[in-house]
């Protein structure tokens, strides 16, 4: 964990407000999010910075993201008491950071949720008795997979594919937030998945090989003010984060923010 001391390598930050993440507007995710009770308490935002970034760096650089006024009025968050969006607006005393992998370019990293049985053919999610894992409820052998560490299947995901960004992002929307209404069939998941992931992460084309690598630097960012956590939330949820994800050679940082709770409703 970071703390401040002096000037943190010179990064300084501005909002890029006209770069929009159509990921998050196009109407399939929204009723999707609609339906996880997420939509309402999830943003992107990206910020440009003016300085090289190397990935040993990320403290200075997440500490002086949070020192920076263009920040501090600008970074949305949502208030634990009123439930509205509002800015940052404190002072941030320490942050930590924590590297999340990046490598994945393909969505067959999930094909063994079929090969496992934890999806029957044809995409049907394999239901199971009734479980608690605090604070979810577990009714299908999917979140034993991703929640249940005792369960029979866990270990088809290593600990190395839980630290990939691409796994933390189809996590995160399958456990949804306080009124999730779970799929039956896993494919609005993935699809989900992909066009977030697609959205937020960089990739380049190797001229020799021409094989694609992901050249996005991620890592998972908390905040912590005279009081204690502030940033994603005051509460700490498994379901609260913020990702920072960084590219390096347009000198981007893409936020990608969620707040646990009550989404918005449809009806």
């Amino acid at each position: 964990m970071a703390t401040y001391s002096g000037d943190q390598a010179g990064f300084t930050f501005r909002p890029l407000p006209q770069r929009t993440f159509q990921s998050l507007r196009c109407p399939d995710t929204v009723q999707r999010l609609r339906k996880w009770s997420m939509q309402g308490r999830l943003c992107a935002q990206a910020f440009g910075f003016d300085q090289n970034f190397q990935a040993y760096c990320k403290d200075d650089f997440v500490t002086a993201f949070f020192k920076d006024p263009n920040v501090i009025s600008d970074l949305k968050m949502l208030s634990d008491s009123s439930g509205r969006w509002i800015n940052l607006g404190t002072e941030v005393k320490k942050v930590e950071a924590i590297n999340i992998s990046c490598t994945q370019i393909s969505m067959t990293f999930f094909d063994r949720l079929c090969s496992e049985g934890i999806v029957r053919e044809g995409g049907h999610i394999v239901k199971c008795l009734d479980n608690f894992c605090d604070p979810f409820l577990i009714s299908d052998e999917l979140r034993k997979v991703l929640l249940m560490e005792d369960s029979e299947k866990y270990e088809i995901f290593s600990q190395l594919d839980r630290q990939e960004f691409l796994f933390c992002i189809f996590k995160h929307l399958c456990l949804g937030g306080l009124l999730c209404q779970y799929e039956d069939i896993l494919d609005p998941y993935l699809e989900t998945a992909k066009t977030i992931y697609k959205d937020l992460v960089s990739v380049v084309k190797e001229p020799q090989t021409k094989n694609i690598r992901v050249t996005s630097v991620v890592f998972k960012v908390t905040a912590y003010d005279e009081n204690g956590m502030c940033y994603p939330s005051t509460k700490n949820h498994e379901q609260s984060f913020s990702y920072f994800i960084v590219d390096p050679l347009k000198r981007h940082v893409n936020v990608f923010y969620h707040n646990f709770g009550v989404g918005e409703l449809s009806f």
